[in-house]
């Protein structure tokens, strides 16, 4: 792997995010957020339905690597049903590595699901860890083996209230985004997204498949690149909001 900006070089994805330590700057009323995506040349953030046939190990790579940084993840309900997600930490060297940042040993899973529409059977429910759903639904979940709370908006679930809960109820001060596009766009608009990292993969895919943000934005929104790396042709850029 390559550092193409700032200050090109020699580099690897453990070298990138050693300093890398988004908990030091939560807002007042709200976690630092991330969003990490994988997207083809085309602009396409899935293939047959799901991103990790975007990706190379490098990009599994830094996606794990930014999952050890973070006191949170969140997904959005139909990420869920496509990738059917298991413990967000398998590896309890990694989860002792996170002790030591003085993370969670478990990043906190949260899950936005209007409809409370989910694949209860998914590893992420029966493998241990915490989950949080933030849903407008009055229905109940079924008994887990992981940890499970539910937390209700009415009429639909307020990207920002829930962002406001994490931290003030939670003590959540970085979180980690990793879609899908309408959530992403959801968060955008709200103003509450401080840095994108964007893998983008040497493929090209067309058909119809969505882009990393769906939805509409009140504007343009400016962004800066902040480290652009390159490896066997596929470039990983960090963008912060301008």
């Amino acid at each position: 792997m390559q550092r193409l900006l700032p200050d090109p070089g020699p580099t690897s994805v453990e070298q990138q995010l050693s300093s890398y330590n988004p908990w030091e700057h939560p807002h007042p009323d709200r976690p630092f957020v991330a969003i990490n995506f994988a997207t083809t040349v085309d602009g396409r953030a899935a293939i047959g339905g799901v991103s990790g046939a975007i990706g190379s190990a490098a990009d599994t790579a830094m996606l794990a690597g930014l999952r050890t940084r973070f006191d949170a993840v969140m997904i959005g309900a139909g990420t869920m049903r496509a990738e059917r997600y298991g413990r967000l930490v398998a590896d309890q060297e990694t989860r002792e590595r996170r002790e030591r940042f003085g993370l969670p040993h478990d990043p906190l899973m949260v899950i936005v699901s209007g409809r409370l529409d989910l694949p209860w059977d998914a590893p992420l429910f029966n493998e241990g860890g915490r989950v949080v759903i933030f849903t407008a639904s009055e229905a109940e979940p079924p008994e887990t083996v992981s940890s499970l709370r539910v937390v209700r908006h009415e009429g639909a679930v307020d990207t920002g209230i829930a962002l406001a809960q994490l931290r003030h109820e939670r003590g959540i001060r970085a979180l980690l985004c990793e879609g899908g596009p309408r959530l992403h766009a959801q968060l955008q608009a709200g103003g509450h997204v401080d840095e994108l990292f964007l893998t983008i993969a040497p493929k090209l895919s067309g058909g119809g498949a969505p882009r990393i943000l769906e939805g509409d934005l009140p504007g343009v929104e400016r962004l800066d690149l902040a480290w652009l790396l390159e490896d066997e042709g596929e470039l990983f850029a960090r963008y912060r909001r301008a």
